[in-house]
């Protein structure tokens, strides 16, 4: 009995030490004894307790946190913004490349210069010129679908097509009036009648004139097969090969609708439209500026303004 008293003594005098030494929490009946963090003393004479941060420290973070977020997250739609802003001016400078472009192959039609410094500044300018075709060495330039210059402009920026394939006819012509030897793109032809037999009524002999517009040559694109010469398939415009072959000086030009002569290639097949898809950019863009500013807004402002 006396040693069981002796047991108890002891326990309350050590209860008593670790309650003065430390903090007691009571959590659903149970006791918890989480010790005193230690004390130092600063040059002033001042306490300081080392440990955790206090709740009101906590917070603070949280809310530098909250705020490098708010603004990191303002960038979204800040940026798609400018982005459909930029899409604006490129829409604008599209419109005004068009219509450049339109300007020059409806222009009044010039002579046809013969120097190369001076046309390599023409390109889709109107000229025109008289001679004679060589239809001897004709070169074919597939596949190609006729062009219908309102239908693009109608349809620019979407995936179309016409649903026949022929080729583009280019032709050594010579230049009576300057003495040398061109290409010209008399126009398009269908699959059945790319054979000059089949189109023997527009194979004339005669002196015409011919209007048309400059173009250069052409860099081929991804893709894009390379052209055979052995089998007189052309796929892009390769003017040094064309002139080698055909004996021509590496001038062409793509005859104009009126030039083209009945039962031969039809005329008019230079492609002017550019593709034009800055309105659907233009939506995205500003489609998302608009949604993300307000999950902004939602998240960050209207949540203090409740408060």
């Amino acid at each position: 009995m006396s040693s069981f008293k002796f047991m108890l003594a002891c326990s309350i005098k050590t209860l008593k030490i670790i309650k003065s030494n430390a903090n007691v929490i009571y959590v659903t009946k149970r006791t918890f004894l989480v010790p005193r963090l230690p004390l130092f003393k600063r040059a002033d004479g001042k306490c300081v307790t080392l440990g955790r941060q206090s709740s009101s420290t906590a917070t603070s973070a949280d809310k530098a946190e909250d705020s490098f977020l708010k603004w990191l997250l303002l960038l979204i739609p800040i940026s798609t913004f400018g982005l459909g802003t930029w899409q604006v001016k490129r829409r604008q400078w599209k419109l005004q490349l068009i219509a450049d472009l339109r300007s020059l192959t409806t222009a009044e039609p010039i002579p046809l210069p013969i120097d190369p410094l001076e046309l390599n500044h023409l390109e889709f300018r109107r000229v025109k010129t008289r001679g004679r075709y060589d239809h001897s060495k004709e070169m074919y330039i597939l596949p190609r679908s006729p062009v219908d210059p309102e239908k693009e402009a109608r349809e620019a920026g979407q995936l179309s097509s016409s649903g026949e394939t022929g080729a583009n006819i280019v032709t050594p012509f010579y230049c009576t009036d300057l003495g040398i030897t061109i290409l010209v793109n008399r126009g398009y032809v269908p699959k059945r009648r790319i054979r000059p037999e089949t189109r023997t009524k527009g194979q004339v002999e005669e002196e015409v004139e011919v209007v048309g517009v400059v173009r250069l040559t052409e860099q081929r694109k991804p893709f894009v097969p390379q052209n055979d010469v052995e089998r007189n398939r052309w796929h892009f415009r390769d003017l040094e090969a064309m002139a080698q072959v055909s004996g021509a000086e590496t001038i062409f030009i793509d005859a104009d609708l009126a030039s083209t002569i009945p039962g031969g290639p039809i005329g008019g097949q230079t492609r002017v439209t550019l593709r034009n898809e800055h309105i659907q950019y233009i939506m995205t863009w500003y489609g998302l500026c608009a949604a993300t500013s307000y999950m902004w807004y939602a998240k960050f402002i209207k949540k203090i303004v409740m408060k």
